[in-house]
C-alpha cells in the first residue's frame, strides 16, 4: 500500500504544508485537486496499486478522483515514460463493471470522453439518442466541433455519418443539423424573429405527424440567445413553456430528441438534474451509466449547482441519495468526484 503522501501525489517540498492539499476548487466544480503534486509520483504509486494478487482501488481512487483534467493527462504521460505502459489500459485491466468504466471516462479528455459516449449511444439505439442531443446541445460550437475531431479520430468515421446511418426522417434531420451546427455564439437578439419562430415551433408541435423542416431548421442554426428569446416569446404567446408543452407529446423519437434539445439549450443544470433523479429512481446499469455520465463531465465545470439544484427538488444531498442506491468502488469514487471525503 502506498504512503499517504504518494497517493496524494504531494511533492517532497510542499509535504509539510498541509494547506497545499487543500482544494483549488472552481466556484461551481466538485472536484478537489491539489496545488501542489508529482505526476510521476502519482504514476509510481498507481503501478504500485496494481501489483500483487488484488488491486489496490483505493488508491486509484485517492489519486485519480483528485486530479483535474491537466493533471490527469501529465499522469498518463508520465506512467508511459516511467512503465512504457498505456495507464488506460492497465486500469481497463485492473477494474470492472460500473467502477472500471466511470474511471475509463473520466480518464479521457473531455472531447474524447464525449465522442465515446456518442458511439456508445449510436451503439445502443434510438432510446439512447438523447446522449449525442445533451453533448451537441449544451456544448459551445468549438467544443462541438471538437468532439467531431475526436469521433473521427477515434473510429475513422464522422459523427454526422454514424448518426444519419443509424436514424431516418425527421429525427435524421434533426440530429445531424445538430451534430453539424456551428452556431454564433453571441448575444445579439432579432425579436420579431422571436415571435415568428415561436409561432413555427407552436403550429410544428401541434400537427405530431407534419413536416417539421422549419422546426429542424430554427434548432440546428439559430444561436442559443436568439433560441432561449423565441422560447420566452413561445411561453408569452401561448400560455407555456414549450418545454411543458412537448412534454405531453413525446411519443416518438423525433419528439423526445426535440424536446432534450431544447431542456439543454434552455438550462442545461436543470436537465442534468432531472437526469440524475431519473436514474437514481431505477436503479440498474444503464441507470449508473447516466449517473456517471452527468458526474464525469460535470465534476470540473458545474456540479456544484447541479447538486444544489437536487437538493431543492428532492429534499435530498445527491450524495446522500448515491451513498443509500450504490455501493462498493463505484460508489466511493463517484462520491470523492461529488467532493465528499467521508463515505
Amino acid at each position: 500500500m502506498a504512503t499517504l503522501n504518494v497517493v496524494t501525489g504531494i511533492s517532497s517540498i510542499a509535504q509539510d504544508a498541509e494547506t497545499l492539499h487543500l482544494a483549488f476548487k472552481a466556484d461551481m466544480a466538485t472536484l478537489i485537486a491539489p496545488i501542489f503534486y508529482s505526476p510521476g509520483a502519482d504514476a509510481e504509486a498507481l503501478r504500485e496499486a496494481f501489483k500483487g494478487l488484488g488491486t489496490d482501488e483505493d488508491t486509484i481512487i485517492s489519486i485519480l478522483g483528485h486530479r483535474n483534467a491537466s493533471q490527469r493527462q501529465q499522469i498518463i504521460r508520465a506512467y508511459r515514460d516511467l512503465f512504457q505502459g498505456d495507464l488506460i489500459k492497465s486500469l481497463e485491466s485492473e477494474l470492472s463493471g460500473e467502477f472500471e468504466r466511470a474511471v475509463y471516462r473520466w480518464m479521457l479528455e473531455p472531447a474524447d470522453r464525449d465522442a465515446v459516449l456518442a458511439n456508445v449511444a449510436i451503439k445502443h439505439g434510438s432510446k439512447h439518442y438523447n446522449v449525442i442531443v445533451e453533448i451537441v446541445s449544451v456544448l459551445s460550437p468549438e467544443e462541438v466541433l471538437e468532439v467531431r475531431r475526436a469521433y473521427h479520430n477515434r473510429y475513422k468515421r464522422s459523427l454526422e455519418e454514424e448518426v444519419a446511418a443509424h436514424t431516418t426522417g425527421n429525427l435524421r434531420q434533426l440530429l445531424v443539423g445538430l451534430v453539424t451546427a456551428f452556431r454564433y455564439g453571441g448575444d445579439e437578439i432579432n425579436a420579431n424573429l422571436a415571435k415568428t419562430e415561436a409561432d413555427i415551433l407552436h403550429q410544428s408541435i401541434k400537427e405530431k405527424k407534419g413536416n417539421h423542416e422549419e422546426a429542424i431548421r430554427i434548432l440546428t442554426t439559430r444561436s442559443k440567445a436568439q433560441l432561449l428569446a423565441t422560447f420566452n416569446r413561445y411561453r408569452d404567446d401561448h400560455g407555456t413553456s414549450i418545454t411543458k408543452k412537448l412534454l405531453n407529446d413525446v411519443s416518438d423519437d423525433f419528439h423526445k430528441a426535440l424536446y432534450t434539445a431544447i431542456r439543454c439549450i434552455t438550462d442545461h443544470q436543470k436537465y442534468y438534474e432531472k437526469v440524475l433523479r431519473n436514474a437514481i429512481k431505477r436503479i440498474g446499469t444503464e441507470h449508473a451509466d447516466a449517473v456517471t455520465r452527468v458526474v464525469v463531465s460535470r465534476a470540473e465545470k458545474d456540479l456544484k449547482d447541479i447538486k444544489e439544484l437536487y437538493y431543492k427538488r428532492n429534499s435530498v444531498h445527491l450524495e446522500d441519495a448515491i451513498a443509500k442506491e450504490f455501493h462498493g468502488d463505484y460508489k466511493k469514487f463517484i462520491l470523492t468526484l461529488l467532493g465528499k471525503e467521508d463515505y
